[in-house]
C-alpha cells in the first residue's frame, strides 16, 4: 500500500455554488477520489475489493476549511495513510491551490462486509 498520493484536478462549474466556490460538500467527494485513486495507483481495484465482499466505509471524517477554491482552480490533493491496522485506515488530507492551503481533513475507513459486519483488512492494505 502506498502512504502517500498526489492528485490533480481541476474544480468544474457543477462543483461550485452560486459564488463560484465549491461547495463544502464536494470535498468530501474529492477525498474519496484521492482513496480510490491512491489503492488504483498501489495495483488495488476498489471495485475488485467489492467483489470480494469488502467494502471500505467512512465511519469518521473531520474537515477544516482555510480558503475557498473556485471554479477553473487547479488543486492539488495529497492523500496520507496514518495507520492501516485491523479493520481500520486513518487517513489524512491535503488540498492547496499553489502553495495556498484550502483544506485539511482526517477520516477513519473501516472494512466491512456485506452484511456490516466489520471484517480484517486485506492484507494488501495494512501497514508493513
Amino acid at each position: 500500500m502506498l502512504t502517500e498520493f498526489i492528485l490533480e484536478f481541476r474544480v468544474e462549474y457543477f462543483e461550485t455554488d452560486g459564488q463560484q466556490r465549491v461547495h463544502h460538500g464536494n470535498y468530501l467527494n474529492y477525498f474519496e477520489r484521492g482513496r480510490v485513486e491512491m489503492l488504483r495507483a498501489a495495483g488495488i481495484s476498489y471495485k475488485e475489493l467489492e467483489a470480494t465482499g469488502l467494502m471500505l466505509v467512512v465511519t469518521e471524517m473531520n474537515v477544516k476549511y482555510m480558503a475557498a477554491a473556485e471554479f477553473d482552480d487547479l488543486l492539488r490533493l495529497t492523500t496520507r495513510v496514518v495507520s492501516a491496522k485491523g479493520v481500520r485506515v486513518r487517513f489524512e488530507y491535503t488540498i492547496h491551490r499553489d502553495d495556498d492551503l484550502i483544506v485539511t481533513a482526517e477520516s477513519t475507513i473501516a472494512c466491512i462486509d456485506r452484511s456490516g459486519k466489520p471484517r480484517r483488512l486485506p492484507k494488501e492494505l495494512l501497514n508493513k
